[in-house]
């Protein structure tokens, strides 16, 4: 998922936004249509503060939010204390640990609001002493059938009784879980076209990229492997001790795949 926008693509995204083309935009604004276009497109373009300033006050935006500082748009100040949140919750915002444009998708998503009623039912136990009741009434009807049909324990009829027990912290889990799908479901599908979503090489290619590297360098097969293995997991294998190197490499001969590399090679060397 994009963590950052460009400015470039801030000043256009609001300039769509309005629905204005760029002749209309220097009509309103009195900057060059040409020089805007440049201030959209070109980031090594710089832009003058003056320009800056009134393309914020044109949007009605802060200039933070022209330059991806804050997702806050209106050109206004806000006091932090009206929104309630600790010392430690803003210390996290303000960490970089976490991803606040992702929270801020969830948060502004149709269905956080029925997330968060069913956590607050949840977590101050609204619904306990109804959920009791229910299982109050299910053991006690159980136990009149019971008694008064003699019934045996294991009787259709009860054991769907007993089906009709509440457990209420795995009932609000489930629901909270549902709750939380179509959220997570929805960003990643407005997401899906992002280009840092996921990596454009698959498997097959990193592997088909295994076997060039030894074709063309005409290297060792278990350097070859050795590498490509710690560069996948994102270590250097120049770090790993010679017991740790031994040990890995004892591993890959192991594997048939390895064989059968090894034993296609030599063949090709015989029938040279």
């Amino acid at each position: 998922m994009k963590s950052h926008i460009t400015l470039q693509e801030r000043l256009k995204d609001l300039r769509t936004e309005k629905g204005l083309t760029l002749k209309e935009l220097e009509a309103k604004t009195g900057i060059s249509s040409s020089a805007l276009g440049e201030y959209e497109t070109d980031e090594n373009k710089g832009i003058p503060h003056y320009v800056l300033v009134a393309l914020a006050d044109f949007y009605n935006v802060s200039l933070d939010y022209l330059f991806d500082k804050s997702e806050v748009r209106e050109n206004t100040n806000r006091d932090i204390t009206e929104l309630n949140l600790s010392d430690s919750v803003l210390d996290v915002l303000k960490s970089g640990t976490i991803n606040n444009r992702l929270l801020g998708e969830i948060i502004c998503h149709p269905s956080f609001k029925k997330l968060m009623a069913d956590t607050e039912i949840f977590v101050d136990g609204v619904a306990s002493q109804s959920v009791q009741s229910v299982n109050a009434y299910a053991d006690v009807l159980r136990k009149r059938i019971m008694g008064e049909f003699n019934q045996s324990a294991d009787d259709a009829g009860l054991l769907v009784l007993d089906a009709c027990t509440i457990e209420e912290e795995r009932y609000f889990l489930n629901k909270l879980q549902l709750d939380l799908e179509p959220i997570v479901k929805d960003i990643r599908t407005a997401h899906v076209s992002d280009k840092e979503t996921a990596t454009d090489t698959t498997v097959a290619d990193r592997v088909n990229e295994l076997f060039d590297n030894v074709k063309k360098h005409k290297d060792d097969f278990m350097s070859i492997l050795t590498f490509q293995f710690c560069r996948e997991l994102g270590m250097n294998p120049k770090n790993l001790s010679p017991l740790e190197l031994e040990t890995l490499q004892g591993i890959f001969a192991r594997s048939k795949n390895y064989k059968q590399v090894m034993n296609s090679r030599k063949n090709k060397k015989k029938h040279k």
